[in-house]
């Protein structure tokens, strides 16, 4: 995610499960460490939702691992994205850094912190225990970053255990009430929406607080850019022009959007829970985001029929490997921190991330046996064999996240115009640019 993760907090049952199972049966651990000896305790902060893919096969992989270091038991902090958004370079920075937390992948966030020396250094682990040869090449662009902070290139100080990308998700019996089918282009899409806006509702749910419609916003950029375009703006190889034809789409057509009524005035305020929600409800026939929600949907609509498709017309898409384990550099067991990451890219945990509704990055494709997971996993993969990642918008500079999330509320309020709007976005993006001497 993009950004993130649906912005829950992930529930307290998963820090009662992980210390009720404690005093599991023992085994030599993968890692060779905390099999024996005094007692120990592994910190671990993340912010998916015990219900998500994530939250189910970190649970198990919390079982696994105290199975396997019966002297160690691990603390599961309850945290936001949010609050781990803003606060993490301040706590890392602390005697109160975790050992090992989720976090977010990009230059803004991880890559930041990588240039700050808060972050471990994992090159050597990741040859020691073949975690790169887990992951495809566009998998281990989020993972790696240089001595400037920017993604791609130089020493490992992330792994990510899943992936993830935006999509449409849509109630099929909606659709069907309308006489709409699924789009395959944008003009189709567009049509879709009119026909919702004529029939008095509201199709699109957004979260104009967070991150949901920023990724509206640069779906929108996306179906104008080619690759080059992107990894200008999130690689920094070459120049960035926010009055283009790229940005310059996407701003007018989202601020256009809210205007003929496919995104509703008062989102601004809403939060990506809200969007959820709203759309779990049958409130909002369609939700534009992130694979994340895929086993929350699943696990929660109830009346009505639902279903999900790649955005119309896009050869390009907001998606990435999934949020990064990090191992602050400040942490107390590094060792255990690497055992658990262990864990987590085994086939049978990647298995059954598969099967709660993720996107695993190791998993056996037959032991996929939901048919909606088989059909998320295949346009992943469809999207990785076509170089159709485009990471998210937010990553490229520090701070972007709240720049991106303040130009989008403008857009949805009519605060601003979209050439506005682009400008805040060019400002702190340019500044960056210049501080790491691009």
């Amino acid at each position: 995610m993009s950004s993130k993760g649906p912005g829950t907090a992930f529930a307290a049952a998963l820090a009662a499960a992980a210390l009720a199972l404690a005093a599991c049966g023992s085994s030599d651990p993968p890692g060779g460490g905390g099999g024996s000896g005094e007692p120990r305790t592994l910190t671990l902060w993340h912010y998916e939702s015990a219900d998500s893919a994530m939250g189910v096969a970190w649970t198990e992989a919390i079982r696994q691992f105290e199975a396997g270091h019966p002297n160690v038991k691990v603390k599961v902090e309850e945290k936001g994205f949010e609050q781990i958004q803003k606060t993490a370079g301040m706590v890392l920075g602390s005697d109160q850094a975790p050992d090992i937390m989720e976090y977010n992948k990009g230059n803004a966030t991880a890559g930041l912190l990588s240039k700050q020396g808060l972050l471990t250094d994992l090159t050597e682990q990741v040859t020691k225990r073949g975690w790169d040869k887990l992951l495809s090449p566009s998998l281990r662009t989020t993972a790696r970053y240089d001595e400037r902070g920017v993604m791609g290139s130089g020493n490992w100080y992330g792994i990510p255990n899943y992936a993830e990308y935006v999509m449409v998700y849509y109630n099929k019996d909606a659709f069907e009430k309308q006489g709409v089918k699924v789009p395959t282009t944008l003009d189709e899409f567009t049509a879709a929406l009119d026909t919702f806006v004529k029939a008095g509702i509201t199709p699109i749910a957004v979260g104009g607080a967070e991150y949901p419609a920023q990724q509206i916003m640069y779906q929108l950029a996306l179906s104008k850019a080619q690759r080059p375009w992107v990894d200008a703006f999130e690689l920094y190889k070459g120049r960035v022009d926010f009055h283009g034809p790229e940005w310059t789409y996407g701003a007018t057509t989202f601020a256009d959007w809210v205007k003929k009524g496919y995104i509703a005035k008062d989102s601004a305020s809403l939060k990506a829970e809200d969007m959820g929600v709203g759309f779990i409800s049958g409130k909002y026939p369609i939700m534009v985001s992130g694979s994340w929600w895929y086993g929350r949907v699943a696990g929660e609509v109830k009346n009505f029929t639902w279903g999900s498709f790649l955005w119309p017309g896009n050869r390009l898409h907001a998606g990435s490997s999934g949020n990064l384990w990090v191992v602050p550099e400040k942490s107390k067991n590094k060792d255990l921190a690497y055992d658990f990451i262990d864990i987590t890219m085994k086939k049978d945990i990647q298995n059954r991330l598969g099967n709660a509704g993720g996107v695993p990055v190791a998993a056996d494709p037959a032991a996929i046996t939901d048919e909606k997971n088989k059909e998320l996993i295949e346009n992943f993969n469809k999207l990785t064999a076509e170089d159709g990642l485009a990471y998210y918008p937010d990553w490229p500079a520090p701070g972007y996240y709240d720049v991106m999330v303040a130009g989008a509320q403008e857009l949805i309020n009519g605060a601003k115009t979209p050439s506005q709007v682009l400008d805040e976005f060019a400002r702190p993006y340019d500044e960056n640019l210049a501080d790491i001497g691009g």
